[in-house]
C-alpha cells in the first residue's frame, strides 16, 4: 500500500514536472526533426544510399566461391571392353575459385562515383526535408504565440466590460442610468465572455496542432516559452542578393546539381560496354569417385591423386549487341537532358518563391507600420472617450464602439506583427540564416 502511494506521488511529481517544462523554438524544432515520420523515410532512403556506396567500393575486390557436389548414376554403362553392363557410379567433387576484374572500361570507379553523388544527393534531401519541418514548427508556433496574445486581448475586454458593468449599477443606484442600460451591460458582458471562450479555444486548437507535429501524445501541461519579440524595421535584402545566397547553401539546388553530375557518371558506366572486358580467375578441386562392383582407390588417395589447379585470363570483346550499348548510352544522356531542365526549373521555382516571399515581407512590413499607427490612435482615443463617459459626457453607445474599434485595431496591430515576423524570418530562412526568436 505504501509502495503504491509512492508511486502515485512520484507520478504526480512528474506530471507537475513535465507541465512546468517550458519548450523554446529551438527545442521543438530539434524534437520535430528528430521524431517527424517523413524526415525518418528520408533518413532511410539516405542510409540505403550509404550501403549502395558500400557495395560500389567492394567491386573492385576478387570473389571467393566454394562449391560442393555430389552425383550418383544408375544403369548400364560403357566399360573398359567396350561392352555395356550395370554400374553404379558415385562422384563427390569439391571446388574453390576466385574471379578478378582487371578492365571493366571504368565501369567499376564510374559506379563508384555514381554512388558517391548519388549519397550526397540524398543527404541534401534529407536536409530539405528539415528545413521544411523547421519552417511549419516555426510557423505554428508563432500561430500559438499569437493566439496567446488575442486570448489576452480577449480576456481584456472582458474586464473592461465588468467594469463597465459596476459602473452603470453604480449610476442605476444613483438614478443617473435606467434598469435597461444594466441589462445591456450585463448582455454587453456575457458577449464578450463568449469571445473570450472563443479565443482560449482557439488558442488550446494552435496548441493541439503544434504539438501533432512535433509528435507528442497530447497537449497536456505542455507550454512554449513566449520570447521578447524586438522587431526592428529595415531595409529588407533584395530578391536577387537572396537567390544568389540561396543557389550556394539550399538543398534542394545542391540535390538537383548531385543529381546531373551522377548523369554524366550514368553515361560513361554506359558507354563501358563499348570496351573489352578482362578478367583474372584462379582455383583448386579435387573429386572421389567410386564405381560398385570394382576395386577403388581410397579417398585421400583420390583427394591428392585427383588435386587440380587452374588460372586464366579472360578478354571478352563486344562486337555485336543488337545496339543495345548504343541504345542505354542514348538513353543515359536523354536523362541528363532532363536532369538539366529540371535543376533550370527547380531555379526558376527557387527564384518565384524568393520573390513571393519578398514582396509578402514587403506587403507586411507596410501593415505592421500602419497598424501601429491605427492601434495607438485607437487608444488614445479610447481613453479620452473613458474620460467623457465617467464624467456622463458620452453614451453607453458611444464608449461600447470607441472600445471596440481600440480591440480591433490592436487586435489588427498584433496579427500585422506576427505576420511580419514570420516573413521576415522566411526571408532569413532563404539567406541560410536560423530560426530563432
Amino acid at each position: 500500500m505504501k509502495k503504491s502511494i509512492f508511486t502515485i506521488c512520484l507520478y504526480i511529481g512528474c506530471f507537475q514536472l513535465q507541465a512546468q517544462d517550458v519548450w523554446n523554438l529551438q527545442r521543438c524544432i530539434e524534437h520535430a526533426i528528430n521524431h517527424n515520420l517523413s524526415i525518418k523515410q528520408q533518413e532511410a532512403s539516405r542510409n540505403q544510399s550509404e550501403v549502395e556506396l558500400n557495395t560500389a567500393k567492394w567491386s573492385r575486390l576478387p570473389n571467393l566461391n566454394g562449391n560442393v557436389g555430389q552425383s550418383f548414376n544408375f544403369g548400364r554403362a560403357i566399360q573398359a571392353d567396350n561392352t555395356y553392363g550395370n554400374r553404379n557410379t558415385r562422384n563427390t567433387n569439391f571446388s574453390i575459385g576466385t574471379n578478378i576484374p582487371l578492365f571493366t572500361g571504368l565501369q567499376i570507379p564510374n559506379n563508384i562515383e555514381l554512388a558517391r553523388l548519388n549519397l550526397k544527393a540524398a543527404t541534401e534531401d534529407l536536409q530539405k526535408a528539415k528545413e521544411d519541418i523547421s519552417i511549419q514548427v516555426a510557423s505554428f508556433y508563432l500561430q500559438v504565440l499569437f493566439s496567446k496574445e488575442l486570448m489576452k486581448v480577449a480576456e481584456s475586454q472582458v474586464s473592461l466590460s465588468k467594469k463597465q458593468l459596476v459602473r452603470k449599477v453604480t449610476f442605476y443606484q444613483n438614478g443617473k442610468a435606467s434598469e435597461a442600460e444594466v441589462y445591456e451591460a450585463k448582455a454587453r458582458v456575457a458577449q464578450d465572455e463568449l469571445s473570450a471562450v472563443q479565443a482560449e479555444n482557439n488558442y488550446q486548437l494552435a496548441l493541439l496542432d503544434l504539438t501533432q507535429l512535433l509528435e507528442l501524445p497530447t497537449p497536456d501541461g505542455f507550454q512554449i516559452a513566449t520570447p521578447e519579440l524586438d522587431i526592428t524595421l529595415g531595409n529588407l535584402t533584395l530578391p536577387e542578393d537572396i537567390y544568389i545566397q540561396a543557389l550556394l547553401n539550399k538543398p534542394v539546388i545542391k540535390a538537383a546539381q548531385y543529381r546531373l553530375e551522377g548523369a554524366d557518371k550514368t553515361i560513361r558506366i554506359a558507354q563501358s560496354a563499348y570496351y573489352p572486358q578482362l578478367n583474372f580467375g584462379a582455383g583448386l578441386s579435387t573429386n572421389y569417385y567410386n564405381m560398385s562392383g570394382i576395386e577403388n582407390a581410397s579417398f585421400s588417395s583420390q583427394w591428392h591423386q585427383n588435386f587440380n589447379k587452374y588460372m586464366q585470363l579472360s578478354l571478352s570483346i563486344p562486337i555485336f549487341n543488337r545496339f543495345s550499348t548504343r541504345n542505354r548510352v542514348k538513353s543515359a544522356k536523354i536523362q541528363k537532358n532532363a536532369l538539366q531542365w529540371r535543376l533550370e526549373e527547380t531555379k526558376k521555382a527557387l527564384y518565384k518563391e524568393i520573390q513571393q516571399a519578398y514582396y509578402n515581407a514587403l506587403a507586411a512590413e507596410a501593415k505592421f507600420k500602419s497598424s501601429q499607427s491605427a492601434s495607438e490612435a485607437a487608444e488614445a482615443s479610447f481613453q479620452l472617450m473613458n474620460e467623457k463617459y465617467a464624467n456622463g459626457k458620452a453614451t453607453a453607445t458611444e464608449y461600447n464602439e470607441m472600445r471596440t474599434n481600440w480591440m480591433r485595431a490592436l487586435s489588427d496591430h498584433i496579427q500585422a506583427r506576427y505576420d511580419y515576423l514570420f516573413r521576415s524570418k522566411i526571408l532569413d530562412f532563404y539567406k541560410g540564416l536560423p530560426l530563432i526568436l
